[in-house]
This record gives structure tokens, sequence and C-alpha cells, in this order.
């Protein structure tokens, strides 16, 4: 086809026709989709995955795979913006190309290089106090719901012991055990909450942990912050995208390891031996295995998590669901778990303005083994000659043994259940100000609500009168008590709930002068705490035990003359007010020389009426010497910091409501005019003295980066110091009214040194190694026992109470000692007639020790090193995790080999295989001593992770992962229990005592899917 135009000499009507055409052309080109796609690189030609690429002002988005590359519809004239957590964000222009390749720039504000810190975030190079940060993607993997679990091996200087119970959370202790009041957790602080729970939390949700570990960084948390301060920062939305993501996993757990009992066969040939046997009514033939039969033969794990996060250029938004179910090992037991959450930002005046509103609620049901620890005791105890049942169906019994009892009939005639629910909102409130202000409002509630169920059946009629004994878990002033047990089923009730209400409100000054930099922020926080708030109740005698606990009124106690009807603790309800001012500021010149400093001035109402308030100060100084121009020249170091800090924090925890005060209680009954009434008297004295724990620490650290950050790594040290530790003293009733009063008194000290290195050996295209090990050591050690209620310098504590060791204990709290130092019978092997020999105080040796007289220190349950080691490997689309983590140095008392080492009793008792060599007329040969203290060094392959990414497998979904998780896959030690991991927590730490829930190995099968 030809066109002809008009044309004059002179005339550019043509030409303009023309050009008219060629736009016109290019318009409807340009507002045609199509598909283009692109590579996203950083600075160093690395592809960076997990990009958000969003068209602006459209509703259309996706997101890099793990090559770095997209695929989306875009019109030419249209943007695209690329954003992603780390780099700086990125609009690119639509041209008529189809291809793009595009460079993002890391972000000075890179979430690598922030940490959360007290009321703010920074940039770790302009910090100088000791903090360690753990991603989301570095995160322990495994059914696991306890975020004290996802951090195992993670940060040095945590110690983090956990067992298989699946309702059990972990034991968390910062840079060594700080008191003896209590486990000494860390305070946790979730988006900015103060002291929020962290089962509100679901794994999937966690962005980052900061850990604060000197006081420079938890000082500003005040007497909450002696243990270290965890903050917690979860999922928020982006600007002008929009994802939805799955990730999901089943997963199948066995036993990993048991206790080397003897079978029917073994036992019965250890008693021929012996010239011993069986009782007629103990022989029943059988060839019972307890231990597997109070246990599953395997247990399932599951969970599902489903997120949509986004935004638009006002407003973004995060919500997700989780669904985790656990079984546990135990029969019965098993934890259900639904968590929901919600995170909105809204932005005005032109993003002068923040609105955050957080909802979170966590809804659990944990079924326990009932009286747990003592059917784990009675399981290793029992003969295996002995018959789960009866012939007619019912369970075997045989009374006639002192303290044995069925397992499986008392966790099959019993409940013991918990709903535990957490609600959690905030809503803050952001200001920007001139002149470099910004001032912050925070609100937030939290409520917390425990709904506990349990019923023991009429079945336990039968052990009323036979010495049914308890099994707590050690600690001091913790012994064996009878369990009480009504007629006709005894049933309890409770639900309680726990709030609190935060207002946090502070002003924030950022401002640079020049190669000045000053950051101030100044605050004001009022927490309003009531916990305990509920009913509590139990009762007896019921008319069938169908009915359980769920119904109290069908009892009937009034038939029982003796019987009362409890309410539980009288002192379980309280309200507490904490009311606090703090200031921090950050000043760095040219970004070479940092200072910080920090005061907090806490005011609680539970402090005694003379010590209401504490001031809680911080300082610490940093140089980032790799600025200074005399390094400018070298090739070795990239980046290299040396900082130092003091302050000093304070532990208020285990002070309720009437710690300080006097109390008055029910004592006893008396009859007045014929009748029976209660007499009450003082339970608690006044301590109007009575304060916080008060925890003074410095740390020096240095943290460097060499080879262009091929290598970096810190490494710290410290001394913190605690002082005013709060105590129960029991003193004479003259001196105190009811001889019982809470005090401060003693000191304990920490030391240690940590180290973490990162390396980066190989890094290409197709593949990428990096390697992280850390480790800590740390030395523990009280150095006063001095208070105004006692002068002594040691108190001996945690007794077993095994068979025929009555009064016999393993610890002792000793000035110049670590806490939980071992304390006991010194073993001297065997005399000329096989029986155990011990020796005394004087060197010599005898075969009957004197409890409490002939004792020696035995060792430390404290370990002196704990170690993680991880490598990530990345080949293509595929990628391998493999989690090393150990511990060194610590002893454990194997009380459980002990008294499964009893021969004397062996035609009662099953003992042990290791104890087939000791002849059964040794009769002390099971007596707590040293001989029974083992080494608890081990080194555990804890994760090992290969997964396979699927890119784009069709257009609407970006990724797919799949992966093959296996957890606890192999222990090297020499403890002959049945786990190293003994707990570390509390007063009691390293005791093994027939109350360990056996570990579990895991194998998962997941997904993740990015829409």
């Amino acid at each position: 086809m030809r066109i002809n135009l008009p044309f004059r000499k002179g005339s550019f009507l043509p030409l303009w026709l023309f050009l008219a055409m060629i736009f016109a052309f290019q318009q409807s080109f340009s507002q045609t989709e199509r598909r283009i796609n692109g590579t996203v690189v950083d600075a160093k030609g690395t592809p960076v995955p997990s990009v958000t690429v969003a068209v602006k002002g459209a509703n259309r988005a996706t997101q890099t795979d793990v090559n770095g590359k997209f695929g989306i519809t875009a019109k030419q004239g249209e943007t695209l913006v690329l954003t992603s957590i780390g780099y700086t964000t990125k609009e690119v222009p639509v041209t008529a190309e189809n291809s793009y390749s595009i460079t993002l720039d890391e972000s000075s504000n890179a979430l690598k290089d922030v940490v959360v810190v007290g009321y703010g975030t920074s940039s770790r190079k302009a910090i100088s106090s000791a903090i360690s940060q753990v991603k989301q993607e570095d995160l322990n993997r495994g059914a696991i719901a306890d975020v004290g679990q996802l951090l195992q091996g993670k940060v040095p200087g945590l110690n983090i012991t956990a067992s298989g119970d699946p309702n059990k959370p972990a034991s968390v202790i910062l840079r060594g055990a700080s008191t003896v009041n209590s486990p000494g957790s860390p305070f946790y602080v979730i988006d900015g909450i103060p002291g929020a729970d962290i089962a509100a939390v679901a794994p999937n949700d966690i962005v980052t942990i900061d850990v604060l570990k000197d006081a420079a960084a938890t000082a500003i948390y005040g007497n909450r912050a002696s243990a270290g301060v965890i903050m917690v920062t979860t999922k928020r939305g982006k600007k002008n995208s929009s994802n939805v993501s799955y990730s999901g996993y089943a997963g199948i757990e066995k036993v990993s390891n048991s206790l080397d009992l003897m079978n029917a066969d073994e036992i019965r040939a250890y008693l021929t031996k012996n010239n011993a046997g069986f009782s007629a009514n103990n022989d029943l033939g059988a060839n019972t295995d307890w231990m597997k039969a109070i246990q599953r033969s395997s247990a399932f794990a599951q969970n599902h998590n489903v997120s949509l996060n986004g935004g638009s250029e006002h407003g973004t938004y995060s919500a997700s669901i989780n669904y985790f179910t656990k079984d546990g090992i135990l029969q019965g037991s098993s934890l259900e778990r639904v968590i929901g959450r919600l995170a909105v930002d809204q932005y005005a005046l032109n993003d002068k303005l923040k609105f955050s509103l957080n909802l979170s609620n966590s809804s659990s049901n944990s079924h326990n083994v009932p009286l747990q620890n003592v059917v784990l005791l009675q399981a290793a105890k029992h003969l295996p000659v002995n018959p789960i049942y009866n012939a007619d169906g019912s369970y075997y019994e045989n009374f006639g043994n002192t303290g044995y009892f069925n397992p499986l009939a008392i966790a099959n005639n019993a409940k013991d259940d918990t709903k535990y629910n957490v609600l959690l909102g905030s809503f803050f409130t952001e200001a920007k100000l001139p002149f470099g202000f910004t001032y912050n409002v925070n609100l937030s509630y939290q409520k917390t609500t425990a709904s506990r169920g349990e019923y023991y059946g009429s079945y336990y009629n039968a052990y009323r009168g036979n010495s049914f004994y308890n099994n707590p878990d050690p600690a001091i002033g913790v012994s064996h008590t009878l369990i009480s047990l009504g007629q006709n089923g005894t049933a309890a009730r409770s639900e309680l709930s726990n709030t609190v209400k935060t207002l946090e409100t502070f002003l924030t000054w950022d401002k640079k002068f020049g190669e000045h930099s000053l950051t101030a922020v100044l605050g004001y926080s009022y927490q309003e705490n009531v916990s305990g708030d509920g009913l509590t109740a139990t009762s007896i005698n019921f008319p069938t035990d169908n009915v359980g606990y769920n119904n109290l009124a069908l009892s009937n106690p009034y038939a029982v003359s003796s019987y009362r009807i409890g309410f539980g603790d009288s002192r379980i309800y309280g309200k507490t007010l904490l009311v606090s001012d703090f200031f921090r500021f950050n000043y760095n010149y040219q970004g070479k020389y940092l200072l910080q400093g920090s005061v907090r001035r806490d005011g609680s109402s539970v402090f005694g009426v003379n010590n209401r308030w504490g001031y809680f100060p911080s300082a610490s100084i940093g140089w980032n010497i790799d600025k200074e121009d005399f390094m400018k020249n070298q090739k070795v170091f990239t980046s290299l910091k040396l900082r130092g800090s003091y302050g000093v924090t304070g532990n208020s925890f285990g002070i309720g409501a009437y710690t300080a005060q006097l109390l008055y209680g029910a004592v006893d009954k008396y009859y007045n005019n014929g009748v029976l009434e209660s007499a009450f008297a003082p339970i608690q004295g006044q301590n109007p003295d009575l304060k916080w724990e008060r925890t003074a620490s410095s740390n020096i650290g240095v943290e460097f980066g060499i080879l262009n950050n091929k290598i970096t790594g810190t490494v710290d040290v410290y001394n913190k110091n605690t002082t005013n530790m709060l105590f129960n003293y029991r003193v004479s009733a003259s001196l105190v009214p009811g001889g019982n009063i809470n005090a401060n008194g003693g000191s304990i000290n920490n030391k240690g040194i940590e180290v973490s290195l990162t390396a980066n050996p190989v890094s290409s295209k197709d593949f990428n190694w990096s390697s992280t090990i850390n480790a800590a050591y740390n030395k523990n050690k009280v150095t006063s026992l001095v208070s105004p209620y006692a002068n002594g310098d040691s108190i001996l504590y945690t007794s077993p109470e095994g068979p025929g060791q009555s009064g016999s204990t393993l610890q002792i709290l000793k000035t110049g000692y670590p806490l939980g130092q071992f304390f006991t019978f010194k073993y001297a092997g065997k005399d000329a007639n096989g029986n155990s020999l011990f020796y005394k105080r004087d060197g010599s040796t005898t075969t009957q020790p004197a409890t409490g007289v002939d004792y020696f220190y035995a060792g430390s349950p404290q370990p002196k090193v704990l170690m993680g080691w991880n490598n990530s490997f990345r080949y293509k689309n595929f990628d391998l995790n493999i989690f090393l983590r150990g511990t060194f140095g610590n002893k454990i008392f194997n009380a459980t080999r002990a008294d499964l080492s009893n021969v004397s009793s062996a035609s009662a008792n099953n003992i042990l295989r290791t104890a087939a060599d000791d002849k059964i007329t040794d009769t002390r040969n099971y007596f707590y001593s040293d001989r029974y203290i083992e080494s608890g060094s081990y080194v555990r392959l804890d994760n090992s992770t290969i997964g396979y990414n699927i890119k784009q497998p069709i257009k609407s979904i970006s990724n797919i992962r799949v992966y093959l998780t296996g957890n606890n896959l192999f222990v090297i030690t020499g403890y002959k229990g049945v786990d190293p991991e003994i707990n570390q927590g509390g007063q009691s730490p390293g005791i093994d005592y027939n109350n360990f829930y056996p570990k579990t190995r895991t194998f998962l099968l997941g997904v993740n899917v990015s829409l």
C-alpha cells in the first residue's frame, strides 16, 4: 500500500504528520501490557532473592527467585519499584526493552546493619554495646513452638536447655546464672511491647531477634533487665507490594535414647547369680518394657502458616495465621496452638505521621501426663517380670512393694489439661516533628488466661494410705511429700488471668551538626499489672469418673467429714504498679568516636516502703578504628571497632504484690462454742527495706571484618556482679512474725569470654558456602550469702530422697563456689567383700559414711564452654544447612543411675545393666556419691536441612521450596543417662533424677510457597 501526501516547498506539514503517526504508534504500543523479565544483583554481582518488584500505582507485584530473576507484566512508560530489606529502594522506568539487569545498592540502614535497641533502632556501626542478632533464616529449624529452642546454639553466651516435653518451655540463661531467686530468664520485648509473653509469637512471623547482653544495652529497662533483654521483631508489610505465602511441614518423632534397664531374662539371671529370687506375686512371667509402655511408638507434629503482606503508598499490612500441633512422645501429652496476628501501619501528612495497630492472639491447648514425674519414676523402677494388666484386664498392682505403683494406671486414670490464651494488642503513634524531633506514644494491653483442669479418678482410692509420694523437680527447700487424695475422685479447676496495661511515651531527637551526630531519647513509662485474677476450687467424692473436672457441682465433699473444699492460695491475686522515667543519648563524631549513656528511674509498688525507687545508669564508648586515616591504605581490615561499657541493671522477678508485706493466714482450727473455726496468725513478716537485685556489669568488645568482609567476628569479655540477691529466709518467730521473711542478701559473680566468627569461603553465581561458629566461656561463683537474717556461708539442698537416703543432699550453695556445686560422698571403690567404700573427712574409708558430714566438693554443673557451628551451602537451586552445637566442661549428677543401681532391692525394683557387676549384698552401692557424677560434655548434630527451590513453576507462583529436615540426628557424649542436655536453669542445675522427659529424633518434610 502506498500513501501520497501533498507537499509544498517550504512546508513542514508532511513532516509533522509523519512524526504524529510515529508518536501515535508508540503511544498505542506503550499502552499494551507485555511480559518483561529481569535479574536483580547486588554491588558484587551476587543475585538477590526475595526482592519485591511492583508496578508503581498498579496492583501488580512479584518477587525475585533464588537466582534473583523475576517476570512481570508492565507497560512502557510505567515504573518498576524494587524493595528489599537491607537495600535502597530503586525505581526503574519501563522502556521498550524486554529484559533488565538491575543492581541494588545496600542501604546504610540495611537490616543486617540495624539492631533493635530499647526505644529505637541503631546502625551497628553506631552502637557501642554488646548486641547479637539472629535473623529468621538463621533460627533453628524443626517442630519447635518455643522461641528459646529457636535460639539454641545461635548466640554466644546464651545457655538454652530443653527436654522433649512439648508443654515445657526451654530454660534460657544469658551469661551465667545471675541469681538464686528465680530461673533468671531474659526480659522479652516484642515489637516494642515490654514484658510481652513470648507465647504470642509464631516462629514463622519472626524477622529478627536481637539479644541485648551488656548493661549499656539493657539498663534502659531498669529493674527487669539483669538477666538480659531479648528484642523480637515480627513481619511488617512493604509499601507498593503484595505477597501471599504459605509454609508448612509434617514430621514424625521417635525416642532418640532410653534408659539401659534390664529385661526379664537379665534381671532373673542377676538374681540367680546372687542366690536371690522374686517373690511369688512379683514374677508373673511377663517381659514388660515399662518405658516403652508409657511412650508412643512415634509422635506426629505439623505446622501450617499463611501470611499476607503488602501495602500501598500510604499504608502497609501484615496478617498471618499459624496452626501448630505436636504430640509428646509420652502417651497422653500433646500441644495444639493457633496464633493469629495482624499488623497495620497507616501514614499521613507525607509520612510525617504514622499509626500502627498490632493485634495477636495465641490459643494453646496442652494435655499433660498426670503426675508426670511420678509416672517416669515408676516406669523406670518397675520390674519387667510384672505385667501391665491382670488376667481380668484390670491394672496389675503390687502394694506389697513400698512406693510401687503401676505407671500406666496412674496416667490413664487421671487428666491434666491446660488451656492458655495470650491476647496482645498495641496502638503506636509516631509523629515526625521539625528540627529532627520524633514523638512516640505507645499503648499496649496484654491478657493471659490459664484454664487448668485436673481429675484423679476413683481408681486412686487404692493409693490412699500406700505411701504415694510426689516426685518434684529439685530446688532449695523442695522435698518429697505425700500426695493427698480424696475418695471417689479428686478434681481441681482454676481459671486465672493476668493483665498488663502499659503506656509509654518518648521524645527522640536525631540531629547532625556537621561531623557530629546526636540521638537522644527522653521518655516515661506507666505499667499496671494484675495477676491471679480468677477462681480456684477443688472437690472430691464424685458419683462417676465420667464427670471429670468439668462439673464440680456434682461432687459431694460434705459426706466426707474430714474434707474441706480448697480455694487455692490466698496470695494468688495481686495488683502492682511500675512507673519509670528514662533517658538515653548516642553521640558520634565523624562516625569514628562513639559515646552512649542511659539512665532509668524505676518506681515499683512491690518493694518495701523505704526502697520504692531505684536508678539504673549505664555508659559506653566505641571507636571505629577502620575509619582512621592510618587504616586507609591497609588491605586486611574492612571494619574494626573497639568498644567498652559499664552499667547497672536490676532484677525484680520473684517479687509479688505481697512479698514485702506482713501477711496473716489460716494456720489451724479451733472450736468456738462448739463451732469449728479457723485460727489466723502471721505467716510472713514485713520488710520495709526490701528492694531489687542489683547487677553491675562491664564489657569490652572488638568487632572486625577482614578480607573485604570474607571473615567477620566479635569478641567480648565481660564481668557482672549481682548483689542484694532476693531470698526467702526462715528465722525464729520470736524475731519475725510467722518465722518467714523475704530479704536481700548475698552476691554472685559471672566472668566470661564470647567469640563469634562468620566466614564466606566460597561465593559464586552457582555455589555459596557460609560458616558461623560461636563459643562462650563463663565462670560462675557465689561471692557472699550474708544478709540481715543469715550470717552463714553455705546451704545444703537438693534432696532426691532415694530409697534409704532420706536427708541426703546433692548440692551446696557456698561462698566461693558456683551455683549448683555438687557436695556429696566420695566413692572409694569396694572392700574385699564387694561392699562399697566411701572416704571419711579424715581420709579413711568406711562402708557407713555420715550424711552431711563425710561430704566432699565434687564438681560443678556449670558448663565451661558453649559452642554452636552453622554451615550453609547453596548450589544452584539446592540448599543445605548443617548445624552442630555442644556443651563442654560441666558435670551431671546422675541420681537416676544411682537409684536404678540399688541391687539390694533388685527383687522388688528393676536395675540398670551397668549395675550387673555389683553384688546384691552391697547395700550401699547406690548411695549418692561422686561415683554417679558424670561428664555432661556433648556435641550434637542438632539440625540438618536440605531444600530445593522451584523458581516460578507457574505464572502466579514466584517460588516453591521443598525441604527435608532432621533434628537431633546424633549425640557424641560419654554421659550414661538418657541425654546430657540436663536443665541448666533454676537453683538446681545439672540434676538428672527420674524426671527427664525423653528427647526425640525428628524428621520433617516441608514446603514454602510464595505467590
